[in-house]
């Protein structure tokens, strides 16, 4: 997912390419484009028209997280789907032991989380703890970092569920509806590369509101 990305589009994509090439020559890489007003449209053609294993979205308009997600997932056709940020917020190559482990475990997702995120500052470090602790008094969720942006999982996953989410909350939508279609969630820790471009919007109030009333529906819907 973009959207006003032009300092990481292109180091996104050569840091996939040079992370998935020794695990296999069958990938593609999708890139959505969430209306950014910036360079990032044009530099996502760019790289469509050099390499075929780039696939591109443009959203009309812009969708937030959870739209922009859902409509990468709708054209994904490889069996695994890996789910992540472009602000490179770990090193891709911690893929290839999410790929191990998910075949060794015999499970459907791998869901990371941070070993340290503290460098994000005291704001968000609490609204992390805060917002996972009620994720996991709400829904039973032990996941340690449910909002974190590294997850693998298997696409006919997708088959079996509808994800509603329009923001921020379809992390927790997407765990929540993959436990309850049976799949077994298995987690990792990774390092932490904090952003170092740009601004990031997902603790703004707005988001926060989103969020709380997609929790409330989520419940309903899955209880």
């Amino acid at each position: 997912p973009l959207f006003n990305e032009e300092d990481y589009v292109l180091r996104a994509y050569e840091a996939a390419v040079d992370a998935f090439v020794p695990i296999t020559s069958d990938y593609e890489i999708i890139l959505v484009n969430d209306a950014s007003t910036d360079r990032t449209p044009e530099l996502i053609e760019s790289l469509r028209a050099r390499d075929p294993r780039v696939k591109a979205v443009h959203n009309p308009k812009n969708l937030k997280l959870g739209g922009t997600l859902r409509a990468g997932y709708a054209i994904a056709t490889k069996d695994l789907v890996l789910y992540t940020d472009p602000d490179l917020p770990f090193d891709l190559h911690e893929v290839r032991r999410a790929v191990r482990l998910l075949e060794v475990q015999k499970a459907d997702v791998v869901s990371a989380y941070r070993f340290d995120r503290t460098s994000e500052g005291l704001l968000r470090t609490v609204y992390s703890f805060f917002y996972n602790s009620l994720v996991r008094a709400l829904f039973g969720l032990a996941i340690k970092d449910v909002n974190f942006s590294f997850k693998l999982f298997k696409r006919g996953l997708l088959d079996k569920f509808t994800l509603k989410s329009d923001g921020s909350f379809i992390d927790v939508e997407f765990l929540c509806r993959a436990r309850k279609a049976g799949a077994h969630i298995i987690q990792i820790g990774v390092d932490y590369f904090p952003r170092s471009r740009g601004v990031s919007t997902l603790s703004s109030p707005a988001v926060i509101v989103k969020i709380l009333r997609e929790m409330m529906a989520l419940r309903r819907d899955v209880a």
